[in-house]
C-alpha cells in the first residue's frame, strides 16, 4: 500500500500547524528523536546527511517523542537547545509527538507503511519522495551513514 503524507498536518515548535505538502519537491527523512537514548548520537549523522544533501533538495524533519522509556522528557525549547549545543543541529525540530499507541501525526499516517504497525523505538526513519510518498521505513539501528539509507536518499533525489 502506498502512503502519501502530503495532506498531513503537524505542529511546529511554536505551536502552529504546518501541512507536510509545504515540503513538496524535497526528499525528506522523518525521524522520531529522543535526547536520552542509546541512539541519540545519530543526531550527528542526521545533521551530516542534511549538510551533504540539503543543496540537492533533502531535509531532515525531527519529531521528538517520549513514548520509549521516557527518553525525551524535556520541553521543545530544552530539546532544541540540547540538539544545537551538543550536535550543532540546524534541521527542523517539531513539537513532541506520540509514535505508538494513541499516535499523533505524522505517525498516525506513517505507521501504515509496510511493515505496518507502531514505530518500535526512537530514531526510526521514514524516507519520503519529492511528491510526499513514503519510499521506505528504516529501523532505529540503521545509522544515518548506512549505505542502504544513503543509496535510497540519492536515488530519491535523482527521481
Amino acid at each position: 500500500m502506498s502512503v502519501n503524507i502530503s495532506q498531513v498536518l503537524v505542529q511546529t515548535e511554536n505551536g502552529t500547524n504546518k501541512k507536510l505538502s509545504d515540503f513538496q519537491g524535497k526528499v525528506l527523512l522523518i525521524v522520531n528523536v529522543a535526547s536520552k537514548c542509546g541512539f541519540t548520537k545519530q543526531y550527528e549523522g542526521l545533521q551530516e546527511l542534511q549538510n551533504h544533501y540539503r543543496n540537492k533538495g533533502f531535509l531532515v524533519l525531527a519529531f521528538p517523542c517520549n513514548d520509549f522509556g521516557e527518553q525525551e522528557p524535556g520541553s521543545i525549547s530544552e530539546i532544541k537547545a540540547f540538539c544545537s549545543k551538543t550536535f550543532n543541529v540546524n534541521f527542523q525540530i517539531f513539537e513532541k509527538v506520540h509514535a505508538k499507541g494513541s499516535t499523533t501525526e505524522p505517525y498516525t499516517t506513517l505507521n501504515k507503511v509496510e511493515p505496518s504497525g507502531d514505530v518500535e523505538w526512537n530514531f526510526e526513519k521514514f524516507l519520503i519522495s519529492k511528491d510526499g510518498t513514503v519510499i521506505k521505513r528504516f529501523k532505529s539501528a540503521i545509522e544515518p551513514n548506512n549505505p542502504e539509507l544513503i543509496e535510497s536518499i540519492e536515488n530519491a533525489l535523482k527521481a
